[in-house]
C-alpha cells in the first residue's frame, strides 16, 4: 500500500513509519523537515498524490491558545482538502483518550475541534484517540525546589509503550476500514500520582508526591476514569515496569508536549 505519515519524524509517526515498512509498504514520512507544512498547505499536494491512506501524527508545535488552536483547525481543514483531491482511501487521525471530557485545557479545546473535522470529513476517516504513551510521563513532573511537595492528580489513567502505539496504528492503516472512533490504550491502570512518581524516582528526583483530587490536568478537571479507554479499546502489551526497566540505562526520550502546569 502506498501511505503518507503525516509527523512521521515524530515519537509515534517515526515508529508508525518503520513498522509499514518492515511489513513491505510504501510510505513516505512527512513533516516540515521534509517540506510539507499542513499549517499552510505547502507541499501535500505532490506528497499525497496516489496516496491510498493518510495518517496524521502531527502535534502543535506551539500549545498556546490561540496558536494552538490555529494550528489544529487549519492543518486538519487543509489535510481533509487535499486528501479529498487526491482520492485517498482512507484518513486517520491521532487525538486523545477524554478530549472530549478536558475541555478546561486550550490544548484539549483544540484538539476537540480536530476531531469534529473529521468525524464530519466527507471522505472515510478513522478518529483514533490513545491514551497517553509511556514516553509523556517525564513530561508530568513538574519543576520545584528540592523537598517542595508535588501535587498530582488521583485519577486513573492506562498508558501505553509508544512502540505498541505505532504498531496498532500500523494494523489500522493497512486493515480493514473500522471507521467512526477507536481507542487504544495499555494493559494497566494506574493511578497518576503513582506512575509519575516512580518516573520521578528514576529520575533521582525524591520530592514527595501527594495525590489531589483538585490538582489539574493540562489546565482541566479529571474524573477518575476521564484518562481510561472503553471496553472495546485496542490494548498494547508492554506493561510500566518492563517498559521502564529498558529506560534507567539513560535518559528518557524528550517529547513535545504540552505544558501540564499551566
Amino acid at each position: 500500500m502506498n501511505i503518507v505519515v503525516i509527523g512521521g519524524h515524530g515519537l509515534i509517526g517515526s515508529r508508525v513509519v518503520e513498522r509499514l515498512r518492515d511489513a513491505g509498504h510504501q510510505v513516505t514520512a512527512a513533516s516540515r523537515r521534509t517540506g510539507v507544512d499542513t499549517l499552510t498547505g505547502a507541499g501535500l499536494a505532490e506528497t499525497l498524490a496516489g496516496a491510498e491512506v493518510v495518517l496524521d501524527a502531527s502535534n502543535a508545535p506551539s500549545f498556546d491558545a490561540p496558536a494552538v488552536g490555529d494550528f489544529f483547525q487549519r492543518s486538519t481543514a487543509n489535510l481533509l482538502a487535499a486528501c479529498a483531491q487526491a482520492g485517498v482511501g482512507h484518513f486517520i487521525a491521532l487525538s486523545v483518550v477524554g478530549t472530549p471530557y478536558l475541555q478546561g485545557s486550550d490544548y484539549f479545546r483544540a484538539k476537540a475541534v480536530q476531531e469534529q473535522l473529521v468525524l464530519h470529513a466527507r471522505l472515510p476517516a478513522t478518529l483514533v484517540r490513545a491514551t497517553q504513551c509511556f514516553e509523556f510521563m517525564a513530561q508530568l513532573i513538574p519543576p520545584g525546589a528540592e523537598r517542595e511537595p508535588v501535587r498530582l492528580p488521583v485519577a486513573l489513567v492506562q498508558p501505553l509503550a509508544a512502540d505498541d502505539l505505532g504498531e496498532a496504528l500500523g494494523h489500522l492503516a493497512t486493515g480493514p476500514l473500522p471507521g467512526g472512533v477507536v481507542e487504544i490504550g495499555g494493559p494497566e491502570r494506574h493511578r497518576l500520582f503513582e506512575l509519575v512518581e516512580w518516573v520521578m524516582y528514576f529520575h533521582q528526583d525524591d520530592r514527595p508526591v501527594i495525590g489531589d483530587r483538585d490538582a489539574r490536568y493540562y489546565g482541566a478537571a479529571l474524573k477518575e476514569l476521564t484518562l481510561t479507554p472503553g471496553a472495546q479499546a485496542i490494548i498494547g502489551t508492554t506493561r510500566f515496569a518492563d517498559w521502564l526497566a529498558r529506560h534507567t540505562a539513560g535518559q528518557l526520550p524528550h517529547v513535545n508536549q504540552p505544558d501540564p502546569l499551566r
